[in-house]
């Protein structure tokens, strides 16, 4: 019979004890946590969008800045790898924000720090070294934008419709949005820009985006941006990709109302979680579902767990979509 040292044990030990621990998170034994950087601690409110998705392998993306990320500072951001952008509206890119976390109130957030003309998700990136990635024409606008703020336009990184790039250990899809996606001629200034808002006309950057995320453990995210209901939503986001949490807008006026949001969540996608996005309203008060509300409309049309961003507050997703902590 052979024998082994007990160092060889020791070594063959450990080897098998980290080819358990790759299996577990290729079986989706660990969690993507999700955390919400709204406007004010424990609610959700009208301008809140940004999310950071932290990837078990440690990559941290940040999702649509918009106005509630307090600059590059703001202590909650921590090390961000990815910033990733659906479109140039001042509510997703950010054009303005707040002076600190839990400015102002929920109904009337303190976003009075501009971020003109670089945008917080520039100035996110060159603080934090990473890299934009957005899809459509928004790549060269970015390389601009970092060129012109000391970062490096290298980071600005193409993921146009049907193709994908892999950063940190993230696969990053492109999918439509049903949404416009004009460049405010306050990002340009100078003379071109003023005469832009004189004319009542904004910079064409494409067609505005959604994404779908693959994390290392397997999970498949959607990320809805800004849109209106699609064929894609079934034949793309769902039967290509069959995505397993999403992250969905349901604000209405703009984008999907309630109704509409959660016929995309319930025979469109078809996914095992959704995370509420974009509600345009005061979504919360003390934590709870403001009664009456657009939020407590979507969730009681969802027929899939939905979940209310409530700032600061993580969840945790396996593989399969399910939240595994802070689900309640």
């Amino acid at each position: 019979m052979f024998k082994t040292s007990p160092l060889v044990s020791t070594a063959l030990a450990l080897a098998f004890s980290c080819g358990l621990g790759t299996a577990a998170a290729q079986n989706g034994k660990e969690s993507v946590k999700v955390t919400p950087l709204g406007g004010i601690a424990g609610e959700f409110c009208p301008q809140d969008r940004a999310l950071v998705f932290e990837d078990p392998n440690g990559t941290r993306i940040l999702y649509d800045p918009g106005r509630t990320v307090a600059g590059a500072n703001d202590p909650r951001l921590g090390k961000i790898d990815i910033v990733l952008v659906t479109h140039l509206h001042g509510d997703h890119v950010g054009n303005a924000h707040n002076k600190a976390p839990n400015s102002g109130s929920c109904a009337q957030p303190d976003v009075s720090v501009s971020a003109l003309p670089a945008t917080s998700a520039v100035a996110i990136a060159v603080a934090k070294k990473a890299k934009i990635v957005s899809g459509s024409e928004m790549p060269a606008f970015f390389a601009a934008k970092l060129r012109a703020n000391g970062g490096d336009p290298a980071n600005a990184v193409l993921a146009r419709f049907g193709g994908s790039v892999t950063v940190g250990g993230v696969r990053i899809a492109t999918v439509t949005a049903l949404h416009s996606n004009g460049v405010d001629p306050d990002y340009i200034g100078g003379e071109l820009g003023k005469a832009m808002k004189e004319a009542g006309i904004a910079g064409d950057a494409g067609p505005a985006t959604g994404y779908v995320l693959t994390f290392s453990n397997g999970l498949v995210t959607y990320l809805s941006g800004d849109t209106g209901i699609l064929a894609d939503h079934e034949r793309v986001v769902r039967d290509h990709y069959h995505a397993k949490l999403a992250v969905m807008n349901m604000g209405d006026g703009f984008t999907t109302g309630p109704a509409e949001a959660a016929y995309v969540i319930n025979d469109l996608v078809k996914p095992a979680s959704v995370i509420l996005s974009h509600a345009n309203e005061v979504g919360t008060v003390g934590g709870k579902v403001r009664p009456g509300s657009k939020t407590e409309a979507f969730l009681k049309a969802s027929k899939v767990p939905a979940y209310v961003p409530l700032s600061d507050r993580t969840l945790e997703f396996d593989a399969g979509g399910l939240c595994t902590a802070g689900c309640s």
